[in-house]
């Protein structure tokens, strides 16, 4: 981008970006293997519906939902720069640790069927999230003696092993394909998929303004705006049992996330150069090469540039979407061949995917040691979710926990917006465990049985 003008630089760059949430979604519902860190929650549900068979409508969902999302991010963006500024500032530390521990809240809706399975494996990512060296004290924690282990565990080799080895060791053994239910058509239901997004229309909405709302947040991140979306789809559902388990309202709120989050994460970036996310920093850094300095210029003078992004966004969602529906037909195919043909490549692809992430051989290891805990948690029936929502969170909630205690002592705990976040986090905390009770209270005869 060195010789390039900003907006074509901002294209080039943005664009790339923008899409790979799109299609990162079609390898999570085919094989269970997340594309991007931030597709996993798709896979909750994605793939049991591709193992029933019905790939194609939760590919036209997901392809679909995300492009709304993304039109609604780039709308936000182009509507809340100029005023986004100080409401982000007010946020400090202890907001942003309260926010955190909402996120940590919907660890009761992800635990599905036993609560206490999800608060052990909620635990065991905290313990997880926690590896490497004390961000404070600068002591190695949990490292065994491993210099490897001193930077942490990186997300991507645990979600791989987690969800990508599980469930092809879970195919292995089963040995037949991925689509299950070898009689249905795989194609003849990516157009109901669309319909679903508009049947579905106001958690399509609310859970793509969750997107935009988590990506204004430095450094929470896709996977959490997902899993929270999720959380929220689940809790509102008139059938929450059904999520886990191939649920279309569960895939469109991990759909509409993807790319609604990047134009949340842009505002901060645009606003005062304190990036969203990974990305943004990357974008922040090609401000920096351009000349511009982001602030005040970005929403006068250089507001061309500003809402060329919002173009961006939505033009580069246009094209990827409608590529990956014209090449549906091919990939939905891959859902009724054969287990045995595809375990091979699939190792070999997640393999290299672990790899690359240090390109070092204990990225493997580490692969294969959460493929193990994936596969047993498939096997005993323990929620996987609620680990990956902690291990993602768990850093998070560390760094804001002792910079809010740094700063305001306890004091912190006094603040409005703290006591408002509380609020909520225990009313969602209430409401989960009612409506459970509820259920359990309303189930037939047996059912409890069956469910344990």
């Amino acid at each position: 981008i060195y010789d390039m003008d900003p907006i074509p630089a901002f294209a080039f760059l943005l664009g790339m970006h923008a899409v790979v949430a799109t299609t990162g979604d079609i390898t999570s519902v085919l094989f269970g293997i997340p594309g991007e860190a931030t597709t996993v929650a798709t896979i909750l549900d994605g793939h049991p519906m591709a193992q029933r068979g019905e790939a194609g409508r939760a590919l036209g969902a997901v392809l679909f939902s995300s492009l709304v999302g993304a039109i609604i991010g780039a709308a936000v963006l182009a509507l809340s720069v100029p005023v986004m500024r100080p409401l982000v500032l007010a946020f400090g530390p202890p907001e942003f640790l309260m926010l955190t521990v909402l996120g940590l809240t919907f660890i009761v809706a992800l635990s599905s069927g036993n609560m206490l399975k999800g608060f052990l494996m909620a635990l065991l990512g905290f313990v997880a999230s926690m590896v490497g060296l004390d961000p404070f004290a600068g002591r190695p924690r949990f490292t065994f003696g491993q210099l490897y282990l001193w930077d942490g565990l990186s997300i991507v080799p645990v979600v791989i092993g987690l969800f990508a080895v599980a469930e092809t060791l879970q195919l292995m053994t089963t040995r037949t394909s991925i689509a299950r239910t070898i009689g249905a058509a795989p194609i003849t239901r990516v157009v109901e998929g669309v319909f679903d997004t508009f049947r579905h229309w106001w958690l399509t909405l609310r859970c793509s303004l969750i997107g935009v709302f988590i990506g204004i947040i430095p450094g929470m991140g896709g996977a959490t705006a997902q899993f929270i979306a999720y959380a929220h789809a689940q809790q509102t559902s008139k059938h929450p049992e059904e999520f886990g388990r191939g649920s279309i309202e569960g895939v469109l709120a991990a759909g509409s996330v993807n790319n609604s989050k990047e134009g949340g994460s842009i505002i901060p970036t645009v606003a005062f150069g304190v990036p969203g996310s990974t990305s943004t920093a990357i974008l922040l850094g090609a401000f920096l090469i351009l000349g511009l300095v982001p602030g005040p210029d970005m929403l006068t003078k250089h507001l061309s540039v500003t809402f060329s992004m919002v173009w961006v966004i939505v033009l580069s969602n246009i094209v990827a979407v409608a590529l990956s529906f014209v090449l549906l037909k091919q990939l939905v195919k891959l859902t009724f061949v054969k287990g045995t043909w595809l375990v091979p490549f699939l190792l070999l692809l997640v393999s290299i995917g672990a790899f690359t992430t240090h390109n070092d051989l204990l990225d493997i290891v580490v692969m294969l040691v959460f493929g193990a805990v994936g596969w047993a948690a498939l096997r005993w029936d323990w929620p996987r979710a609620p680990f990956l929502l902690a291990f993602v969170l768990g850093h998070t909630a560390e760094r804001y926990l002792f910079l809010s205690h740094q700063l305001y002592e306890w004091a912190w705990l006094g603040r409005p917006a703290v006591l408002a976040l509380i609020a909520l986090s225990l009313g969602g905390l209430v409401y989960s465990l009612k409506r459970r009770r509820y259920s359990a209270e309303a189930a037939p005869p047996g059912a409890a049985g069956v469910a344990a």
